[in-house]
C-alpha cells in the first residue's frame, strides 16, 4: 500500500499539536488573584477593622471601592482607640454624629490622587477629600502626615494606595490667628504683639506657616511684658519680634533636625533648630535658645491649624 507523503506530514503535525497542547495545559498555572480594592485590602487586615467599620457606618465604602487613584492614610485600631474611638464608640454614633464628626474625619484621611511614599515631598500641603489640607513631610526618620508617622507604606490596591498610620488625623477648624485669640490665658501678649505688628491678617490667610508661640509667661521675662507696652512700642520692632517666630512652611516636631536652619518671615534671618532638647534660636544670636514645650502633642506642640502648625515656646526668641 502506498503512503502519501502529505498524509505523513499531516499526522506529524496533528500529533505535535496534541503534544504541545497537552503539555501546555499541564503547565498552566492558576490565574493570579485580582488585586483588591482599598476597602477589600483594609478588610483583609485585622489591624484596620475599626477603620472598615467606620467607613461602612459613614457610607463611604462604595466611594473607596470604586473611585480610582486614591490615597488613604489608614489609622490602625490602636490609633482609633488612642484617639477615643474604640469600636464601641463607632457603633454608638448617631446619624447626626456620623455626619458632623465621623465623615469629616474619614475624608480628611483621603487624597484624590495616588501618592506613593517616594512621592511625598520634604514639606508640603495636600488637599484632602474633606477640602482641608494635610501637611506631609519626609525626612531621614520616615514619612509623616501632620507629624504622625506612616507605619506601613505603599500597600497597593486596584484603585489606589494605602499607608497605615499610628494616629487619627483630626481636621482643623481654626486658623493660627484664631487659635491664638481663643487662648487668651496663654497667648494674650502674643496676640497683642501680632495686632501691633499688623500681622493678624497674614496669620489668618492661606499658607503653611509654622509659629513658635511664646506664652504670656515667656513675654513676662522680656521688656515687652504687658499689652500696654506692646501697644506703645515701635511697630517695626514688634513686627521684627513676631516675624522671628514664624517660618513660611510646615515644620512639625518630627521634622526638627538638629542644627538645621529655616528662614523666618524676617528677610535674611533664620532660626537654628536644636533637638536635645527641642529648641529654636536666631542663627548667630548670643541669646539662649527658646525651648519648645513638648509635653502634650496637639496642645503644646503640633497644634494643627487650617493654615499651619503651632509649637509653644517657653521663652521669646530674641
Amino acid at each position: 500500500m502506498k503512503t502519501n507523503i502529505k498524509d505523513i506530514f499531516l499526522a506529524v503535525a496533528i500529533g505535535g499539536f496534541i503534544s504541545v497542547t497537552t503539555t501546555s495545559c499541564k503547565k498552566d498555572d492558576p490565574a493570579p488573584a485580582p488585586t483588591p480594592n482599598i476597602v477589600q485590602l483594609a478588610q483583609s487586615d485585622t489591624t484596620l477593622s475599626i477603620l472598615v467599620s467606620a467607613v461602612t457606618k459613614a457610607g463611604l465604602a462604595t466611594t473607596l471601592s470604586n473611585t480610582s487613584n486614591l490615597t488613604v492614610f489608614a489609622p490602625t485600631n490602636a490609633a482609633f482607640r488612642s484617639a477615643g474611638y474604640p469600636q464601641t464608640v463607632i457603633d454608638a454614633l448617631t446619624p447626626a454624629q456620623v455626619t458632623s464628626v465621623l465623615t469629616p474625619i474619614l475624608t480628611y484621611h483621603v487624597l484624590a490622587a495616588k501618592v506613593a511614599s517616594t512621592g511625598v515631598p520634604a514639606s508640603d500641603t495636600v488637599k484632602t477629600l474633606n477640602g482641608k489640607n494635610i501637611y506631609a513631610s519626609k525626612n531621614a526618620n520616615g514619612v509623616f502626615i501632620n507629624g504622625i508617622q506612616v507605619s506601613a507604606a505603599d500597600l497597593n490596591a486596584s484603585n489606589g494606595v494605602v499607608h497605615k498610620i499610628a494616629g487619627v488625623l483630626v481636621p482643623p477648624t481654626q486658623t493660627i490667628a484664631e487659635i491664638v485669640i481663643a487662648n487668651p490665658g496663654t497667648f494674650s501678649l502674643l496676640l497683642a504683639a501680632v495686632q501691633r505688628a499688623g500681622l493678624a491678617g497674614a496669620l489668618s490667610g492661606a499658607g503653611k506657616f509654622t509659629v513658635f508661640a511664646p506664652t504670656d509667661a515667656a513675654f513676662g521675662t522680656t521688656p515687652y511684658n504687658t499689652a500696654a507696652i506692646l501697644a506703645a512700642a515701635p511697630v517695626d520692632a514688634v513686627a521684627g519680634i513676631v516675624k522671628a517666630h514664624v517660618i513660611g512652611t510646615n515644620v512639625f516636631a518630627s521634622d526638627l533636625i538638629n542644627n538645621s536652619t529655616a528662614p523666618t518671615l524676617n528677610a535674611g534671618q533664620t532660626l537654628t533648630i536644636g533637638t536635645t532638647p527641642p529648641s529654636v534660636k536666631i542663627t548667630g544670636s548670643a541669646n539662649p535658645a527658646s525651648p519648645i514645650v513638648t509635653t502634650t502633642p496637639g496642645a503644646t506642640f503640633n497644634i494643627v491649624a487650617t493654615n499651619g502648625v503651632i509649637h509653644v515656646v517657653s521663652s521669646v526668641i530674641l
